[in-house]
């Protein structure tokens, strides 16, 4: 829809000129917001490449979120320390290198995306939940249990880490990361989503058997898309652990993994730009309900209510007809 198209150039600059105002008035906290959403908006992405377009509900994507957290703190840690990851039977380093450590972080999660969807796209409705919920806390147990990085108490970065030609300590620069980064992962899923295999997908989604009479391979599709999902959401977890110069088992919690869930239903389950707007209400909600309260987690469950119960397409979707009712 026309409309629709407009809502998410709205909230796209918005993005972009918000943390801009913020840096002009100098206020490098809500520039630090701005590049909270604009991370968390990548995870939301991932889920919703397999969420909204696959139908795969997965209650475990907290575990390639916190693979990526960790990809970044072991190796930024064993650089800090000066000391190598491994020794025998060939040396590598750690390493204070923001795209190596993204490649890193992608390639870990990917991986681990294909083993857990392997095993779980063996089952279907609550059971692939439920599989998917179980991969996510044993990482968390065993992250917990690890005590060479810091166990439960997490790791910490003292410096964050560097991107050629930038200061990342500079808030405005480190948002510009972020930002670039979520405008080529929408372009990547925007074209996923209208690709051969985009529609494979979602004929996966609404039949199973008629996909298979055509010729496609439903366990196979769903398993890609699950992949590059992990692969999208474990870099996000990369920046969100850069961001916070910390990484902690919490970031493997089935707490994360709803609240990244929440990013999609709250804008809108299969919108391009929907986990974008949910990571948006999400986190002004946090800021301004969670100065008054320590239980504003209430009044987003009375949100998130509403927005299942009325608001058909999430935000995304009721805003945009409301802009266009003839639409």
């Amino acid at each position: 829809m026309i409309a629709e198209r407009w809502l998410n150039a709205a909230l796209y600059l918005a993005l972009l000129a918000v943390p801009l105002a913020a840096w002009a008035l100098d206020e490098p906290f809500v520039i630090t917001l701005a590049t909270k959403i604009a991370i968390l908006a990548i995870a939301g992405v991932g889920l919703n490449l397999a969420l909204g377009l696959g139908g795969l509900v997965s209650l475990g994507h907290a575990a390639f979120f916190g693979i990526g957290g960790y990809a970044m703190g072991i190796l930024a840690s064993h650089a800090q320390s000066y000391t190598p990851l491994m020794q025998s039977p060939f040396l590598i380093e750690g390493t204070k290198s923001m795209p190596v450590i993204w490649l890193v972080a992608i390639v870990v999660s990917a991986a681990a995306a294909l083993v857990i969807g392997a095993l779980s796209l063996r089952t279907t409705g609550v059971y692939f939940i439920m599989v998917t919920l179980a991969f996510g806390q044993m990482l968390f147990f065993f992250a917990i249990s690890w005590p060479a990085y810091g166990g439960e108490d997490g790791l910490s970065i003292y410096v964050r880490n560097g991107f050629p030609g930038l200061n990342t300590l500079d808030p405005i620069q480190f948002f510009a990361i972020a930002f670039v980064i979520l405008s080529l992962v929408l372009i990547l899923v925007s074209r996923l989503s209208r690709s051969a295999f985009g529609l494979a997908l979602d004929g996966a989604r609404q039949n199973v058997a008629r996909a298979e009479t055509v010729g496609i391979n439903p366990f196979r599709v769903r398993l890609v898309a699950f992949t590059i999902s992990g692969a999208i959401t474990g870099l996000a977890g990369a920046l969100f652990a850069d961001l916070n110069r910390f990484v902690s088992p919490s970031m493997f919690s089935w707490q994360t993994s709803g609240e990244i869930m929440i990013f999609v239903i709250l804008g809108g389950v299969a919108r391009l730009y929907g986990p974008l707007a949910g990571a948006m209400l999400f986190i002004l909600l946090e800021h301004f309900l969670g100065g008054i309260s320590e239980f504003w987690h209430i009044y987003l469950g009375l949100v998130l209510l509403g927005v299942v119960l009325f608001a058909r397409g999430g935000l995304i979707g009721t805003l945009s007809r409301a802009a266009a009712p003839h639409d």
